[in-house]
């Protein structure tokens, strides 16, 4: 394992092939590659908005109940995570709990569903 100082005040051990940069967005191509190997998808919008249409292999948690919930779902804080939304702004702030709760391998996907879900 290696040690990393990543922004001003943060050192986070890593595995290189592993490691998701604190903060770090990706794109929905990114995005596909990461869930194709294995990473969890964390939808954290609300339930009607879940039920309503989702990645098939997404685990609901709502940004609402995402603390008190997410050691029931992820218990392992090193294993990679893609957080998302509908848009973009719920997911970047789910990222950025998970990571204050020393979860070190999350992404938030730019743009959330819709832009997973586009043509473009």
């Amino acid at each position: 394992m290696k040690l990393s100082r990543l922004g001003k005040f943060s050192l986070v051990g890593r595995r290189e092939a592993e490691f998701f940069p604190l903060g770090k967005k990706v794109c929905k191509v990114r995005a596909h590659a990461v869930i194709a190997s294995g990473a969890m998808v964390l939808d954290v919008r609300d339930r009607d908005e879940f039920e309503q249409g989702h990645i098939p292999q997404a685990v609901n948690v709502s940004r609402g109940t995402l603390e008190m919930r997410i050691g029931e779902v992820a218990p392992d804080k090193n294993a990679p995570i893609v957080c998302h939304c509908a848009g973009g702004k719920r997911g970047a702030l789910a990222a950025d709990t998970l990571q204050r709760m020393g979860y070190t391998q999350v992404v938030n996907l730019q743009g959330g569903l819709k832009a997973f879900e586009s043509q473009d």
